[in-house]
């Protein structure tokens, strides 16, 4: 459950709602403090999404050490692509087309550092595959705000859960906070049973 700092066990740094919603079904108190970090990383997209969930970790432990800190950072991957977040409604249409009809790869990457100076890390990777998408659908699905902060374009959490016709992997990671991976890491850091 999300709590001040004062009353927190441990700090999640990221800005996401949706990484909020469910970090609190773990139990555990702890305060949100986005982290500052550029993000900015290059290499394949688990490359990326490791090192940003280690830079946005860090940033924040440097400020608060005495708490342990968990980041994530998620992108979509496509034939070796990837696919961050859009900034444009043409870009989450041109997004949505290149994955109408194909499988991709959702992946994230989860840090947790403990003031005892550990950096546990996770790497989760699920399978996508959309149905078929209308141009006209994706128009109007790009034109909503829901695919503008979203790896990939689409929100499964949302109207673009009406896209994807089948999952392999955690449906937790799609969303943005792999659960079981999470759950690991807090288990290991003593900070859930």
């Amino acid at each position: 459950m999300e709590t001040a700092l004062s009353e927190a066990r441990m700090i999640l740094a990221s800005a996401s709602p949706r990484r909020r919603e469910l970090m609190a079904y773990f139990g555990v108190p702890f305060a949100v403090i986005p982290s500052a970090a550029k993000e900015k990383a290059d290499g394949s997209g688990t490359e990326q999404v490791q090192k940003l969930a280690r830079d946005k970790g860090a940033d924040v432990f440097s400020r608060n050490p005495q708490y342990p800190v968990l980041s994530a950072d998620t992108l979509v991957c496509l034939d070796g692509m990837v696919l961050g977040k859009p900034r444009s409604r043409a870009e989450a249409a041109r997004m949505l087309s290149m994955l109408s009809e194909r499988w991709h790869q959702v992946v994230t990457g989860v840090c947790l550092f403990t003031p005892d100076g550990a950096i546990r890390e996770r790497l989760v990777t699920t399978n996508v595959l959309f149905r078929k998408i209308s141009e006209q659908e994706i128009l109007r699905y790009a034109a909503t705000r829901e695919p503008m902060d979203k790896a990939g374009a689409y929100a499964m959490q949302g109207t673009g859960s009406m896209f994807i016709d089948r999952i392999d992997g955690s449906p937790s990671n799609v969303i943005g906070l792999p659960l079981c991976a999470v759950n690991e890491l807090l288990s290991d850091a003593s900070l859930y049973i």
